[in-house]
């Protein structure tokens, strides 16, 4: 897969209908837009963060990533996790817990409080993970990348096959 980098489609990739996009076609390395849909995240009917200003984060073979800013989330529901991990690309990401009771320490987001200068607006954004929390962009339910690590938001625009499916560790 590595030889695919968003110049060529690659032979096992899904065709896109109209109106959707190909994962196969995101570059590498990736690509940030603004997006003014609206994007909703909730846990057990708590509204987490509500915005039509976020930033999609594009990258071969996965689905997008949505990155909201810090005066549409909630942050007073959230706690650091202890985790961290590096992105070759936008640097260390810090994780994030829910603080409501009941939760678990399990993170359901993570933000990067200082990335790489290529993806310096994205700054103390929040992303969070589909399969942890709902996410809903412009009132479809986001479904979660396969895998368990990635935050990609699957919809019904996107098509594969994604980072993280069976078969998909060499990516």
């Amino acid at each position: 897969m590595r030889d695919y980098q968003g110049q060529k489609r690659p032979p096992f990739a899904e065709q896109p209908a109209v109106g959707q996009e190909s994962v196969s076609d995101y570059p590498r390395p990736p690509r940030m837009e603004p997006d003014t849909r609206r994007v909703e995240v909730r846990r057990e009917g708590k509204l987490i963060a509500d915005s039509r200003r976020t930033c999609r984060v594009l990258e071969t073979a996965s689905p997008p990533t949505f990155y909201i800013p810090p005066a549409d989330v909630a942050v007073e529901l959230l706690r650091p996790a202890s985790a961290t991990s590096f992105c070759e690309w936008k640097g260390v990401a810090h994780y994030w817990a829910l603080r409501i009771a009941d939760a678990s320490a399990e993170p359901i987001g993570w933000s990067y409080p200082e990335p790489t200068d290529a993806f310096a607006s994205i700054a103390g954004y929040f992303s969070f993970y589909p399969a942890r929390v709902q996410c809903y962009l412009d009132g479809e339910r986001v479904r979660p990348q396969p895998g368990g690590f990635y935050g990609g938001w699957v919809t019904g625009e996107i098509v594969g096959p994604f980072k993280g499916e069976p078969g998909t560790d060499h990516w």
